[in-house]
C-alpha cells in the first residue's frame, strides 16, 4: 500500500510539458447564454456582497429509454421538493424518440435536446445555457432525490465564497452489495464512499450527480469541459472534478462545499456488480487520472487520491483482511475488491505519467468509441 501512494506521489512531482500548451490551445471563456468549456485566461475575485441564492434551476441529462422508470421516478422527487425549483430542465442526449417521449410525459418540465457534443458535458451545458436560477442543480437521469436535497443544497451557501455545493449519492444496489465492493469502493458505481466527510465539510470536487453551482460561475469560466467527459478524452467521467479545480484555479479562495444531508439514491445496474466492472472501471479511473493530470496539473489532479489510498483503503483492506482472518470468506473477497482496484488503477496512471502517454491515450479513444 506505502509503495502505491510512493508511486503516487513521484508521478504527480514530475512536470506536466503538456499542462501550459494544453491551455494557451483553449479558447478564452467568455459570458454567455451557451457557456464555453474552456477554462477563462486570468484568476476571477470573489465578490463579498454576494447574497445568497434564491432561486435554483436543476439540470438532468438523460440519453436512453432504458432508465425510463428512472428518470419518471426522478421528475416526480423533483416536483415534490420542500424547497421548489424555479424550473426543471430535462435535456436529451441525442435521442429523438426519447426527447419525444418525454416531451409528452412531462409538460411541466423544460425538455431539451442537447446542443453540444454526445456526452454528459455537452448535455450539461446545454441546460446551463437554458437555466434562469441563481443556482444550476446537476442530478442524473437514475437517480432520485430525497424530499429536502434542494433545500439542503441552497443551505449551504452561506458564504459568498461558497460557488459549489453537492451532497451524498447512496448506491441502490439491484440485490445487495457485492463482497468485492466495500463501501469505500463505492466511487466505482459513481456514489460517495465511506470515509467522505460526515458533516459539511470544504473539498476539492462534488460528484455530478449530485452537485450544484452558482449560475455566474458559468459565465465566469466556462461549463463542464467537452473533451473531459463521458464520451471526450477522459472515458468515464470525472468532468465535474475537472470544473470544480478549475473553479479553484480560476476564482482564489472560492469554496466547494459538501453536504451530507443533500441525499440522492443512485441506482446500480447488475453489470456494474460484477468483478469484470471494477477491473475496467479502475483502469478507466488510472487512464482519466493520467488525462486529468496534463489539464489541471498533477498536484491538483491526484491531491485527493494519495489522501485516500493513505487513510481510506488502509483502514479498508484492514478490515476485510481482519474479517477474513475469523474466518469470513468475503472477507477476502473485499480486499481482493481493494487491491484490485488500487493496483489497476496505479498502474495505469502511472503508466501515462511516467512516459507511455500514446498507450494511455489509445485506451481512451478506445473506450471514447465504445460510449459513442
Amino acid at each position: 500500500m506505502e509503495a502505491v501512494v510512493t508511486l503516487l506521489s513521484r508521478a504527480r512531482r514530475r512536470p506536466s510539458s503538456s499542462r501550459s500548451s494544453t491551455r494557451n490551445s483553449q479558447p478564452s471563456s467568455r459570458p454567455s447564454s451557451r457557456p464555453s468549456s474552456s477554462p477563462s485566461s486570468s484568476p476571477r475575485s470573489l465578490d463579498p456582497t454576494e447574497s445568497r441564492p434564491d432561486t435554483v434551476s436543476v439540470v438532468v441529462c438523460a440519453h436512453t429509454t432504458d432508465r425510463w422508470d428512472d428518470i419518471a421516478a426522478g421528475q416526480a422527487a423533483l416536483a415534490a421538493q420542500t424547497f421548489p425549483a424555479l424550473e426543471r430542465i430535462l435535456v436529451i442526449d441525442h435521442n429523438p424518440e426519447l426527447l419525444a417521449r418525454a416531451s409528452e410525459a412531462f409538460p411541466g418540465v423544460r425538455v431539451l435536446e442537447n446542443a453540444g457534443r454526445g456526452g454528459a458535458s455537452g448535455a450539461r451545458n446545454t441546460g446551463i445555457g437554458a437555466a434562469t436560477g441563481d443556482v444550476v442543480a446537476f442530478l442524473d437521469d437514475d437517480a432520485r432525490p430525497e424530499p429536502d436535497w434542494l433545500e439542503q443544497l441552497i443551505g449551504g451557501y452561506d458564504d459568498p465564497a461558497v460557488m459549489a455545493v453537492g451532497g451524498v449519492a447512496r448506491p441502490v444496489w439491484p440485490d445487495r452489495r457485492p463482497d468485492h465492493m466495500p463501501p469505500e469502493l463505492d466511487w466505482l458505481v459513481g456514489c460517495t464512499y465511506l470515509g467522505q466527510p460526515t458533516e459539511r465539510a470544504d473539498v476539492r470536487n462534488l460528484w455530478g450527480c449530485n452537485m450544484s453551482v452558482r449560475r455566474r460561475v458559468f459565465d465566469e469560466i466556462g461549463g463542464f469541459h467537452e473533451d473531459v467527459g463521458r464520451i471526450g478524452l477522459i472515458p468515464l467521467g470525472t468532468e465535474e472534478t475537472e470544473l470544480c479545480i478549475r473553479i479553484a484555479q480560476r476564482k482564489p479562495g472560492s469554496r466547494i462545499v459538501f453536504e451530507p444531508a443533500a441525499v440522492v439514491h443512485h441506482r446500480v445496474t447488475v453489470a456494474r456488480t460484477e468483478f469484470a466492472y471494477l477491473r475496467s472501471r479502475s483502469q478507466a479511473e488510472g487512464v482519466s487520472k493520467a488525462a486529468m493530470a496534463r489539464l489541471v496539473g498533477a498536484q491538483d489532479a491526484t491531491s485527493e487520491e494519495s489522501r485516500y489510498v493513505r487513510t481510506v483503503l488502509t483502514a479498508g483492506l484492514r478490515r476485510e483482511l481482519g474479517k477474513a482472518l475469523r474466518g469470513d470468506r468475503a472477507g477476502w473477497r473485499g480486499a481482493r475488491g481493494i487491491i484490485t482496484c488500487l493496483g489497476t488503477t496505479a498502474y495505469w496512471y502511472a503508466r501515462g505519467r511516467l512516459g507511455h502517454r500514446a498507450e494511455v491515450d489509445a485506451v481512451a479513444l478506445e473506450r471514447r468509441g465504445r460510449a459513442a
